[in-house]
C-alpha cells in the first residue's frame, strides 16, 4: 500500500525561508566586503535554491539523527517550493497564482480565502497565513519589492495598489476594516491581442477588424466598463495591435499593463508609474505631472492606464495636441454614461472645468468609447462570460457631447447599428463597414 503524502508543514517553510534568507543575506555581506560585483536577480534565485537545498539536507540528516522519517523525494520539492515562493514570490498564494484557471482571489483574512475560477465558479480556499500578522507582513514584503519603488503597509499607509511579478493586479486595505483583506485579479491573457479576444468571444470578428483599423488610423479610444469587465486586457490587445517603431509611455498608478516586458513588440516602450508621498509627505508624484511630463519625453502615443482623478483633464488636453492614438480606460455602467463621468473627474481637477467646458473637451479629443460588459451565468448552469457590447462614436459637441452607437447589441450579439463617419479613414487601414450589416 502507497504511503500518503504529507501536507506540506508551513511551519517549516516560514523557518527555513528565515534560515535560508540570512545565509543568502551573509553571502550579499561577503560579497560586498570582497568588492564582488552583486548578484543578477536571475543569479541570486539560483543561488537560493542551491541554499535551500542545502538546508533541507541537514533538515533530513537531522531527523535521521533523532530518529524520526525524514521527508519524502516529493515532500522535499514541495518543501523547496514553498521556501523559494516565500523568498521570491508569494507565499502561500503561489499555487492559486500558478493555476491557469484561477481569475480572482479575495481574502478577508489570512483565513477567509475566496477563489473565482475562468468558468465563473467560486470556492473556498485553504488558509494563505496563520495569522493576519503573517499576512499582513507578506503584502508588506510584496510591496518593498514590487514596482518601481517600496510603498508602505502599515498603519500610517492602510491602502496599497501593486503589480505582481506575474502581471496580476493587488489591492489590499488594513485598519480601514476589521481585518486586513486583500484582492488579487489575475492577468491570465499577458501578451493578448485582438485576436484572441475574437477568438473568446470577447470581441466579434466584426470588431476586431473595427478596433484594429481605428489603432491604426490613430483614432484616440476610451475603454470604459466596470470593474474586472476586462478593461484593462481588452487595452493591453489594442496596444499591442500599435507598430513597434512607435515609441510608448504609459502612465499608470500602479503598474499593470507591462506592455515593456514585451521587447519584440514594443521595443521602445517607457512606464511610468504614480509615486506615493514618503514619511513626511514629500516626494508624490500625481497621474496628471506624470502625464505632462510624458508629453516632454518625445512619446508616439500616451497610454493612461485607468482614469479616476483629476489627470483626466491634462491627458484630454493632450489628445488635442496632437498626439492621436492614446488609449485609456475608465469605470462606468455604459459607452453613454462616459462622458458625465470624465466631466464629474474633470470637475475635481485643479482647472475646475465647467460641464460645458469640459464635454467641448472631450468632443475634441475623444473618437471612440469601446464598453465592455461581464456576466457570470455559472449558477445558472452557463459560464463566466465578458463581452463588447457597445462601441460610440463621438461626433461633436452642442453643450453636451454627441455621438452615435456604432456598435450595439441584437440579442446576444453585437453588430453594426450606425454609420461612421470617419469610415474613409478606417477604410484607408483595412476596415471596410460595408461587410457588416447595418440596421
Amino acid at each position: 500500500m502507497n504511503s500518503q503524502r504529507r501536507p506540506v508543514d508551513h511551519s517549516l517553510v516560514k523557518r527555513f525561508r528565515q534560515e535560508v534568507g540570512d545565509r543568502l543575506a551573509h553571502q550579499r555581506r561577503l560579497d560586498q566586503a570582497s568588492g564582488v560585483p552583486p548578484m543578477s536577480g536571475e543569479d541570486e534565485r539560483q543561488f537560493a535554491r542551491a541554499l535551500i537545498a542545502q538546508v533541507l539536507e541537514e533538515h533530513a540528516r537531522s531527523e535521521i539523527g533523532v530518529g524520526r522519517t525524514p521527508p519524502t523525494a516529493e515532500e522535499e520539492e514541495a518543501l523547496a517550493a514553498g521556501i523559494h515562493a516565500a523568498l521570491f514570490g508569494v507565499g502561500r498564494l503561489q499555487p492559486l497564482l500558478d493555476d491557469p484557471d484561477v481569475e480572482n482571489i479575495d481574502i478577508n483574512g489570512c483565513d477567509r480565502v475566496f477563489v473565482g475560477y475562468a468558468d465563473g465558479q467560486e470556492i473556498m480556499h485553504d488558509p494563505v497565513a496563520d495569522s493576519d500578522e503573517e499576512l499582513i507582513e507578506l503584502i508588506q514584503i510584496l510591496a518593498a519589492y514590487s514596482g518601481l519603488s517600496s510603498r508602505p503597509f502599515d498603519t500610517a499607509n492602510p491602502q496599497l495598489d501593486l503589480r505582481l511579478p506575474d502581471g496580476s493586479r493587488l489591492s489590499a486595505v488594513m485598519d480601514v476594516t476589521v481585518r486586513p483583506a486583500l484582492s488579487i485579479r489575475r492577468a491570465r491573457l499577458g501578451k493578448v491581442f485582438l485576436s484572441d479576444l475574437v477568438g473568446n468571444g470577447t470581441l466579434t470578428p466584426e470588431l476586431g477588424r473595427f478596433l484594429t483599423a481605428a489603432v491604426a488610423a490613430r483614432k484616440n479610444i476610451m475603454i470604459a466598463g466596470s470593474t474586472n469587465a476586462g478593461k484593462t486586457t481588452l487595452l493591453r490587445a489594442l496596444a499591442n495591435e500599435i507598430p513597434p517603431h512607435e515609441r510608448l509611455i504609459t502612465v499608470e498608478r500602479a503598474l499593470e499593463l507591462g506592455l515593456d516586458q514585451f521587447p519584440e513588440l514594443h521595443p521602445n516602450a517607457v512606464a511610468f508609474e504614480h509615486r506615493l508621498p514618503n514619511a513626511e509627505g514629500q516626494g508624490e508624484i500625481t497621474m496628471a505631472e506624470l502625464v505632462r511630463r510624458s508629453l516632454r519625453m518625445n512619446p508616439s502615443r500616451v497610454i493612461v492606464g485607468e482614469v479616476l482623478g483629476d489627470e483626466i483633464v491634462t491627458m484630454l488636453n493632450a489628445m488635442t495636441q496632437g498626439n492621436d492614438g492614446s488609449l485609456s480606460t475608465i469605470h462606468a455602467n455604459s459607452s453613454m454614461e462616459v462622458f458625465n463621468r470624465i466631466a464629474t473627474y474633470a470637475l475635481q481637477a485643479e482647472e475646475r472645468l465647467p460641464i460645458e467646458a469640459t464635454h467641448m473637451l472631450i468632443a475634441g479629443a475623444i473618437d471612440f468609447v469601446v464598453f465592455i460588459e461581464k456576466r457570470n451565468d455559472y449558477h445558472r448552469g452557463g459560464t463566466l462570460r465578458r463581452y463588447a457590447s457597445s462601441v460610440r462614436e463621438v461626433t461633436g459637441c452642442d453643450g453636451r457631447v454627441l455621438s452615435s452607437e456604432v456598435f450595439a447589441m441584437a440579442g446576444d450579439y453585437l453588430v453594426p447599428h450606425a454609420p461612421i463617419s470617419c469610415a474613409d479613414e478606417l477604410a484607408a487601414h483595412g476596415y471596410d463597414p460595408a461587410r457588416g450589416a447595418w440596421r
